[in-house]
């Protein structure tokens, strides 16, 4: 029970999902959003310029019905008129298209926002799957489309109802004048109440964009599980990332060991600890930490140190503190400089003349910097 509920999808998608969708191109769109921006484009044109449509329409017939009996025995005549509608159709009807095109970009844009992804145009045979079919028909899914489709036919019945109740009167009217005037009148009122069936479309529209919000953020919801799995791939594979972190450690202890008989001396705990050291007149503001470690790290330094002839000096306390506050390959701190400064003076004194020279018994370690063990 305890891995069944681990896997209800109960926890908000994360940004990376919702990235990952929107490559795929998976949006909230609204169909009944981008039909009522259609419809009620097409019903303002049609409110505002319907009277140009009119006429053009009437011309484009004309032309298009009205040919010689010359010109129909010519070929060449014929495909000039042809090309002369051809034109003459375009021109009406691209602000048409032109709406058609503004009012679908603008509902897709103003809900999901501007997306362009292939994987969205391959084509998935899973959808002919009629079994599927069947289910998706009989899903909440489905049964909201049902009550949309209900919803619309009744608000446009509606509002169809109540334009024709309140141009009754109009309507009746058209019987008591001229044909061409009934007939422009008509279409005035057939504008009208094709633009307010189109704004009715709205409601459905209003109806449909949180639901479609809420079916998309429904199917992008993620489980515990999943929200780990992104985690991981996020942050790296722990296994990876320890092997990497293995490998780091391993190529530093490579470096540090060949870096061991550069060093000026190593002092030590005696073995408990090891620190090689290096100073460099004019080239370090101070001495340099080459290599430090304890126990068989430290034991291995010793070895490379005597090997290549490093002085090796037993300063527990010096290499304590080394061991704790120095980081590798940085300049030791300057709360220990005395010390260190008194360790090369005795080791380059040694150099110089062994028999003469007294080792340290008192190395001024600072009390903040002094480690007991």
């Amino acid at each position: 029970m305890a891995e069944d509920s681990a896997q209800e999808k109960e926890l908000p998608a994360s940004q990376k999902r919702k990235q990952q969708a929107r490559e795929k191109g998976q949006v909230a769109r609204s169909r009944d959003l981008t039909s009522s921006l259609l419809l009620l484009g097409m019903a303002a044109v049609i409110y505002l310029a319907g009277g140009w449509f009119y006429d053009m329409g009437r011309e484009l017939l004309q032309t298009g019905l009205t040919v010689s009996a010359a010109a129909s025995q010519d070929s060449t005549a014929m495909l000039q008129a042809a090309g002369r509608v051809l034109v003459l159709g375009a021109f009406v009807l691209a602000p048409v298209l032109l709406l058609t095109f503004v009012a679908s970009a603008a509902g897709g844009v103003a809900l999901g926002g501007w997306v362009f992804s292939t994987e969205a145009l391959v084509p998935d045979f899973s959808r002919l799957d009629p079994v599927k079919g069947i289910g998706r028909l009989f899903s909440l899914t489905g049964l909201g489309e049902l009550a949309k489709a209900l919803l619309k036919a009744v608000v446009i019945a509606v509002i169809g109802g109540m334009v024709l109740w309140n141009e009754r009167g109009a309507l009746l009217g058209l019987l008591q004048v001229e044909p061409q005037l009934a007939q422009t009148q008509l279409g005035q009122i057939t504008a009208r109440a094709f633009l307010w069936m189109a704004s009715g479309t709205l409601l459905v529209a209003a109806v449909d964009v949180p639901w479609q919000l809420f079916q998309m953020n429904k199917q992008l919801k993620m489980s515990r599980q999943d929200m780990q799995d992104e985690m991981r791939e996020s942050e790296g594979n722990p296994q990876i990332k320890q092997k990497m972190r293995e490998l780091q450690r391993e190529r530093a202890r490579k470096r540090m060991m060949a870096a061991v008989p550069k060093a000026d001396v190593v002092v030590t705990n005696p073995t408990h600890y090891a620190v090689a050291l290096a100073y460099k007149e004019g080239r370090n503001r101070a001495p340099v930490v080459l290599a430090l470690g304890a126990d068989l790290v430290a034991a291995r330094i010793r070895e490379i140190a005597a090997e290549h002839g490093v002085p090796v000096v037993e300063a527990p306390p010096l290499a304590r503190a080394l061991f704790h506050h120095a980081e590798l390959e940085q300049e030791i701190p300057v709360a220990l400089y005395n010390a260190v400064a008194l360790l090369l003076a005795y080791v380059f004194q040694l150099r110089a003349a062994p028999q003469m020279v007294v080792e340290p018994i008192d190395w001024e370690i600072p009390a903040d910097f002094a480690v007991n063990e």
